[in-house]
């Protein structure tokens, strides 16, 4: 092949690049009127509700519990009866005075014995101590007369001296006596005291064998069973826990430190549990918990969410996923976050002069949207959405409201209910599987099932 036939075939080569490359250009590069749709995903403005909220989960909690303990240490022999008639058991209605359990009361009811037979010694002590008074004053009448006699007689030849003393000494030592006995009554007496305490603390002690509900509740828990010992130390061990009213509980919702700060006594929450698909439940805050914990470096505070339990539908411990409310809308246009985020990729210049001056990128749009629900409660001017109009984008200016994470509301005066609006791009060529990716002319392609 000579020089010029070579030059010829460069020139050919060259042109059917450049025809291939401006092809390329045409399909890829510049979506015009035909097809256009097909390179952006686009969603239809609804109207619903909205409703924006933090979310977090937590734990369905009994508003009051009672730990039932034991005051003294013995074995379990048996139980008592509930409301129904039933062995006390998980689940029991107990009223308040119903016997629980009974604690083998053998060594308690010997003491009880002991000290009521004691008390009755001291008792006889006091009348035994009575009666020595009665023959000591009687003595000291006699000391005393003998005595007025021998003051009146006085040393002489009719009572010697010796005498004289000896009625002086007899009614000293009367007088002496009867306070001695008087003492001895005043120390049976107390001795009485001593064993009726005694005899009062034994008794007690019986009687804490017996276990009674000091509620009306039900038994959540049940921790001990008949023939097991407890053992009464410093604390008292727990036999039975009761939740004192199953019809009002709480669920104890652990919120992040980021959001603690929207959450305030008596907000609106909703929750549900896994065990009842479907249903809604809906409480109050009542509470704030001042003690943070902190787990793997992130903060939490314990939210108290009172609720209505009146159907007895809720158990107590269920999961609980909750959101509490910071506001909502009914009846308003909504639009994906994703059509407030997107933008079309072109070059600032081309934007200015078609698209009104807004450029590839743009901040203020999407920041209504991005959040994760619940930062939005007052109304964004900056946002805008896009729609097509003759194959092409175009920028329709709206004001964006509430968000709950996955939709956001808007207003605008062009934007109406059903109206498509851009909220992605595809590829023209775009399909399922391994054909996702665009086909270009300069990709090498796969032999597939056909033959060398």
């Amino acid at each position: 092949m000579n020089r010029s036939a070579r030059r010829v075939s460069t020139i050919i080569i060259l042109l059917c690049l450049a025809l291939g490359a401006a092809w390329v250009w045409k399909q890829y590069s510049r979506p015009g009127k035909e097809g256009s749709a097909a390179l952006f995903r686009t969603a239809t403005v609804t109207r619903e509700d909205i409703q924006s909220a933090i979310s977090a989960s937590g734990t369905v909690e009994p508003e009051e519990l009672v730990d039932v303990g034991a005051q003294v240490a013995g074995k379990i022999v048996s139980f008592g009866s509930d409301a129904a008639g039933q062995i006390v058991d998980y689940g029991s209605s107990v009223k308040q005075g119903m016997v629980l359990a009974q604690i083998d009361d053998t060594l308690y009811a010997a003491d009880a014995a002991q000290y009521e037979a004691q008390l009755g010694q001291a008792k006889a002590a006091v009348v035994k101590s009575e009666a020595d008074l009665l023959q000591l004053k009687a003595k000291l009448v006699q000391a005393e007369r003998d005595w007025n006699r021998a003051r009146k007689l006085g040393p002489s030849d009719a009572l010697s001296q010796g005498a004289y003393d000896a009625a002086q000494s007899d009614y000293e030592v009367a007088r002496a006596n009867v306070a001695v006995g008087e003492a001895a009554i005043t120390q049976a007496k107390k001795g009485v005291a001593q064993a009726e305490a005694s005899l009062a603390r034994a008794r007690q002690n019986l009687a804490y064998c017996t276990i009674k509900s000091p509620v009306d509740g039900v038994i959540i828990d049940r921790r001990v069973n008949i023939g097991q010992t407890v053992v009464s130390s410093l604390n008292a061990p727990s036999l039975f826990l009761i939740a004192k009213d199953l019809k009002r509980l709480e669920v104890w919702i652990a919120v992040n430190e980021a959001d603690i700060g929207k959450v305030r006594v008596d907000q609106p929450v909703v929750f549900t549990v896994d065990a009842f698909q479907g249903k809604t439940f809906v409480g109050k805050v009542s509470k704030i918990r001042l003690n943070a914990s902190v787990t793997q470096n992130v903060v939490t505070y314990t939210v108290e969410v009172a609720t209505d339990n009146s159907d007895g539908v809720l158990l107590p411990y269920l999961t609980a996923n909750a959101k509490f409310i910071l506001g909502e809308r009914s009846n308003v246009l909504t639009v994906p976050n994703s059509a407030l985020r997107w933008r079309p990729r072109t070059t600032p210049s081309v934007l200015a002069g078609k698209f009104g001056g807004e450029s590839e990128g743009g901040g203020n749009d999407a920041q209504q949207a991005s959040g994760s629900g619940g930062e939005t409660a007052h109304k964004s001017h900056g946002s805008a959405v896009w729609v097509l109009r003759d194959g092409a984008p175009e920028r329709v200016p709206v004001r964006a409201g509430l968000t709950d994470g996955v939709r956001t509301e808007i207003e605008g005066g062009e934007i109406k209910e059903g109206m498509e609006i851009i909220i992605g791009t595809t590829s023209p060529n775009a399909s399922s599987g391994s054909d996702q990716q665009a086909k270009s002319p300069f990709t090498p392609q796969i032999m597939r099932g056909g033959r060398h």
